[in-house]
Formats: structure tokens, C-alpha cells, sequence
């Protein structure tokens, strides 16, 4: 579910809808584990993202996300796992980011998009506080093409790791166009927010806003929301590799949002990063 509150401040910041009192009763007991779980780690930290961080999750059927700073790969995969499985009535999954300090330091396009993530879009459980993490964290975090290129400006590496994923007969078509919709109608979110002079993380709404943009890719934009959505609902009709593999070309429908976002938002490569 969108954050109703995601936008613009009127001095032209980002504003989401992150609260803590915002997350739902159901979910204590779950963050209480985590947080049990993680402070026996010396200087780690563990933030809430996503819809729960925001209030608007569909219990049962959404995923809780995590973000951990200084915690191994394996201790934050083994997380995920021991608390996704106690706590399976109440959530599709539990998915641990692990990520090092330095990933916030410097001057770089990714360094950027992960601080905006960390100061709009996580909710601090334990462990040293986003400030503490960050020597320079800023109070807010323009709504403009650095954020959007931070987030999301890494599209066209993705896309050529993809183009070689789909000829691999060992590559599973519907995971793999799970990841390339996911990814696309984010970064097309990025490409919304600066084209329409706003702020947006919601891929239903980009979508819809980029269908009247370039009608010619509605039917496309349609099937890429549709592939990001059967994940929660695995029932649906199975992705075709065949349009996978066209929304892949130059002029498919990824190719085209890679186009866009590079002219108008620019990608990592081409700003330095």
C-alpha cells in the first residue's frame, strides 16, 4: 500500500509518512525479537523501512524490511530467516539488508541515495542512531534528481546483468522478472518525480502517471506492475520469457525507462559516482 503522505515539504524536501507510532501492534513483537536479537551485537544498528515503517502494510502478505549496519552477511540473513519463520502468521517474509558504515561516507551518487534512504525512510530500533552513523547527515534531503539518481541511477548496470540473466537456461523467467519489474517501476518513480517536479516511491502511481506520458508503453508499463505483483500473488499468470526478453531490448519498455532516466535523471557512470 502507498504512503499517503510521500511527497514534496513546501521548502522542497522530501516528506514521507515514517513514524514510529505509526507501526502496527502486530509487528512489536517481532521488532522486540529483533531488537533483542541484534543488541547483543557491539555497535550494530537495526532500522525499519517499508510499509510497516509507514503504516500502511497488509498483514499476512507483505514483507517487513530491515536494514542493519554492521552486521556480517550471515548474521543478517540468519536474522531474516529465524524471525520471517516465528513470525510467518503475520508477514510474507522478514528481508535483512546488511550494510557498513562506509556505505554513507562521500561524494559519490550511491554514497547520497543511501543517506536520503536513512534519513527519510528508516526508523531507528537499536544500535547507534542514523547521526551517530553519519557525521554528516543533513536534517532533510532535496526532492530532486540527485535523490532520484542515488536511488536508482545504477538502472543501466542492472539492465545489462539482465539482458545476460534471460538467455541463461538456468535463470528462473519469473524470478528474474520480478527483479527487472521491481526495479524498473522504482527507478521510473525517480524519473516521475523529476519530470513532474514532485516526489513519489509508489510504482502503481508512477506507472500510471507514465502511461499518459508515453501511451505507446501503457500495455507494457501494465504487465511489468503485474510481474512485480506476483511475488504476493503467485496464482497469477507466469511471466512469458519471451516478454521478458522483449521488454529488455533497446526499445522495450525497460530499455526505454533506462533512456529517460539517463537523459533526464542521469545514471552513476555518467555523473561520476
Amino acid at each position: 500500500m502507498a504512503d499517503p503522505d510521500e511527497g514534496v515539504t513546501p521548502d522542497g524536501l522530501i516528506r514521507t509518512g515514517v513514524s514510529r507510532d505509526r507501526v502496527p501492534a502486530a509487528f512489536e513483537p517481532l521488532l522486540a525479537d529483533a531488537v533483542g536479537l541484534v543488541g547483543t551485537v557491539p555497535d550494530a544498528s537495526l532500522l525499519l523501512y517499508g510499509s510497516v515503517a509507514t503504516g500502511t502494510t497488509d498483514p499476512a502478505r507483505s514483507d517487513v524490511d530491515l536494514l542493519s549496519i554492521g552486521l556480517s552477511t550471515e548474521r543478517a540473513e540468519v536474522l531474516g530467516q529465524r524471525l520471517g519463520a516465528r513470525y510467518a502468521d503475520r508477514c510474507r517474509s522478514v528481508d535483512v539488508v546488511p550494510v557498513e558504515a562506509g556505505m554513507f561516507a562521500g561524494e559519490g551518487d550511491e554514497a547520497y541515495g543511501w543517506r536520503v534512504l536513512l534519513r527519510h525512510y528508516c526508523l531507528p530500533l537499536v544500535g547507534p542512531t542514523p547521526d551517530e552513523v553519519v557525521a554528516d547527515l543533513a536534517p532533510g534531503y532535496a526532492a530532486d534528481a540527485r535523490a532520484a539518481r542515488g536511488f536508482n541511477g545504477d538502472l543501466a548496470q542492472h539492465l545489462e546483468r539482465w539482458r545476460a540473466e534471460v538467455d541463461d537456461p538456468t535463470t528462473s523467467t519469473g524470478l528474474l522478472a520480478v527483479k527487472v519489474a521491481r526495479k524498473t517501476l522504482l527507478a521510473l518513480t525517480g524519473l516521475v518525480s523529476v519530470h513532474d517536479g514532485t516526489w513519489t516511491t509508489d510504482r502503481a502511481k508512477a506507472a500510471g502517471r507514465w502511461s499518459g506520458v508515453e501511451p505507446a508503453y501503457a500495455a507494457e508499463l501494465a504487465r511489468l506492475l503485474g510481474w512485480s505483483a506476483s511475488a504476493r500473488r503467485p496464482t497469477g499468470r507466469r511471466p512469458e520469457q519471451r516478454d521478458l526478453v522483449r521488454a529488455l531490448e533497446d526499445d522495450g519498455v525497460v530499455g526505454m525507462v533506462a533512456s529517460r532516466f539517463g537523459v533526464l535523471v542521469g545514471m552513476w557512470g555518467a555523473t561520476g559516482s
